[in-house]
C-alpha cells in the first residue's frame, strides 16, 4: 500500500464553544444558543470580515502612498558613495579633449527594440549608406576608405578601453 500516508492526528480539529453549529447543539448537547444569540454571534462575524477588508483597503493604501513618496532621510552615505566635484570637473576636461568624448547612445538588441526605435534607427543607416555611397572619395576607391574607416575606428576602440 503506496501512496501518501495522512496522520489522523492532523486530521482533527477543535471547535470552539461559540462556534458550535446548530446541529451539533441540537445532538443533546447540554449547551444550547439561544436565537438572538447566534444572530449576535453572525452580525458580529459580519463586522469583522467589513473590518478586516477596511484594514486592508487601508493597508494598501498606506503602501501605494509609501510608493510614491520618494525616500528621505540621512543623506551622508549617498553623500560619501558619490564622487567629490573636483575629481568630476577632472574628469569631464579629459573627457572633453579625447575624441571618444562624443556621446554614443548604447542601443539595445535590435529585437528588443520598439517599433518606432527599429525605424529610426533604420533610417539613421540608410541616411548613412546614402552618405557614403555618394562619397566621391569612396566612389573612387571604395576599398581604402573601407580601411581607412576600419583603422579610425579600432584605434577610437582602443583609447576608449584604455
Amino acid at each position: 500500500e503506496e501512496g501518501t500516508r495522512i496522520d489522523p492526528k492532523t486530521l482533527v480539529q477543535n471547535l470552539d464553544v461559540d462556534s458550535k453549529t446548530v446541529v451539533s447543539s441540537r445532538r443533546g448537547d447540554t449547551l444550547q444558543i439561544s436565537k438572538k444569540e447566534k444572530i449576535k454571534q453572525r452580525h458580529e462575524r459580519w463586522l469583522q470580515k467589513i473590518e478586516m477588508i477596511k484594514l486592508a483597503e487601508q493597508k494598501k493604501k498606506a503602501q501605494e502612498k509609501r510608493k510614491a513618496v520618494p525616500v528621505v532621510g540621512d543623506m551622508q552615505p549617498l553623500a560619501d558613495a558619490l564622487p567629490e566635484l573636483t575629481d568630476l570637473i577632472s574628469a569631464s576636461a579629459v573627457a572633453n579633449k579625447s575624441k571618444s568624448a562624443k556621446k554614443k547612445q548604447k542601443t539595445a538588441p535590435f529585437s528588443k527594440m520598439r517599433h518606432a526605435q527599429k525605424r529610426k534607427l533604420i533610417e539613421e543607416e540608410v541616411a548613412r549608406f546614402k552618405t557614403t555611397i555618394e562619397d566621391t572619395e569612396f566612389k573612387a576607391n571604395p576599398l581604402a576608405v573601407i580601411g581607412e574607416h576600419l583603422l579610425k575606428r579600432m584605434r577610437q576602440e582602443d583609447e576608449d578601453l584604455k
